[in-house]
């Protein structure tokens, strides 16, 4: 009797950081599309997204960050409870913690407004690499921890094929920025796939947490 209800406190939880993470990663994307029509002065094609946390509704934004940075302290949190016990899966994991603390200082210190310079700017700056670092490392180690699970076996294409993508999006976002040509399209591309990876591990999770 204690085993079984030591079991669904297990699965319990786990439902629930996995329901948190994908709350908070809608919360995201519809912030973002918010922002969309809120600032439709801003041409998407020279914007980055994060310039929307300077200005009118600038809040909206920052919130949309803290609560990626939520998500994936939840996603994070699940997955080492009801998760990948692989060295690859954990490290995986490990990395969603980091690219959570990222996040919450991407929030914190917004980008410098247009072509000024601002301490908060470079750090803005700064986390960005490593928050894209940590994106790119962690979907290729969750990857291979999926192919060596067998309850996430069947979610291992998914995950690579978006895992792919990601690299693709990370590629065309430097291209885009060194030719100085549409990298506000290529950032909200790379935003997309990275939003659908999340939504999609923390959707696997609640399924299996749920079984």
């Amino acid at each position: 009797m204690v085993t079984q209800d030591g079991g669904g406190t297990h699965r319990f939880t786990s439902t629930f950081f996995a329901t948190a993470a994908i709350a908070c990663f809608a919360y995201f994307a519809l912030a973002l599309l918010l922002m969309h029509a809120l600032r439709s002065d801003d041409a998407p094609a020279t914007t980055w997204i994060s310039g929307y946390a300077v200005g009118p509704y600038g809040w909206v934004m920052t919130t949309a960050w803290l609560a990626a940075s939520c998500g994936c302290v939840m996603l994070m949190l699940g997955l080492a409870r009801n998760g990948l016990r692989s060295g690859a899966g954990r490290l995986g994991t490990l990395l969603l913690g980091i690219l959570s603390i990222g996040l919450l200082i991407t929030a914190i210190f917004p980008p410098a407004r247009r072509g000024e310079q601002s301490t908060s700017g470079e750090i803005h700056s700064m986390t960005f690499l490593v928050n894209v670092l940590c994106i790119l490392l962690a979907s290729v180690f969750l990857s291979v921890g999926f192919g060596s699970d067998p309850r996430w076996r069947a979610f291992r294409r998914t995950a690579a094929t978006l895992a792919l993508l990601l690299v693709f999006a990370f590629v065309l976002q430097f291209l885009t920025v060194y030719i100085a040509v549409l990298y506000g399209l290529a950032n909200r591309f790379f935003a997309t796939v990275l939003i659908v990876w999340l939504l999609a591990i923390s959707i696997k999770l609640r399924v299996l947490a749920r079984e």
